[in-house]
């Protein structure tokens, strides 16, 4: 007879996924990764980094070094993850209305705003980011802090 093991919830389990792919991340400040999922099905992902085919700042450094942080959000070259797995479904035809975004950091403002125009319905984060207008933007949808389980050392 098997021992019998816990599965980790849906929210657990793309949690996990979202911060996995943030450790793709090229940005030198922090590791930010995306899921979308539709279905129960990863439809998208994305992570922070530079425009494609552009120099990565863990090849150039960053832009924003001496810049104070959440100011001057314009310098940095990197899109946020939340924007690259909106754009990567939206440049292969991938339907996301109506699905949920699960990111470990809360998305900024202007994430939110693309989060709500993009149809998702749904926003699981792990770590706060305190962007007043972002929790405003986001009111209008099911947003959800994920916890990890007390002794939860994985990623």
């Amino acid at each position: 007879m098997h021992a019998r093991r816990e599965r980790p919830d849906l929210d657990t389990y793309f949690m996990r996924i979202a911060q996995l792919v943030g450790t793709r991340s090229t940005c030198l400040h922090r590791q930010v990764g995306a899921v979308i999922v539709r279905g129960k099905q990863i439809v998208s992902t994305g992570y922070n980094g530079a425009a494609a085919g552009h120099p990565h700042c863990l090849e150039i450094g960053c832009a924003r070094d001496n810049v104070p942080s959440g100011r001057n959000m314009e310098l940095c070259r990197a899109a946020h993850a939340e924007q690259n797995a909106i754009n990567f479904a939206a440049r292969y035809g991938i339907a996301i209305e109506g699905a949920s975004l699960y990111c470990n950091v809360f998305p900024c403002s202007a994430c939110a705003k693309s989060i709500i125009n993009a149809g998702i319905v749904r926003v699981v984060y792990e770590v706060d980011y305190p962007d007043p207008l972002a929790k405003q933007v986001l009111s209008l949808i099911e947003v959800r802090q994920w916890q990890r389980e007390e002794g939860d050392d994985q990623p």
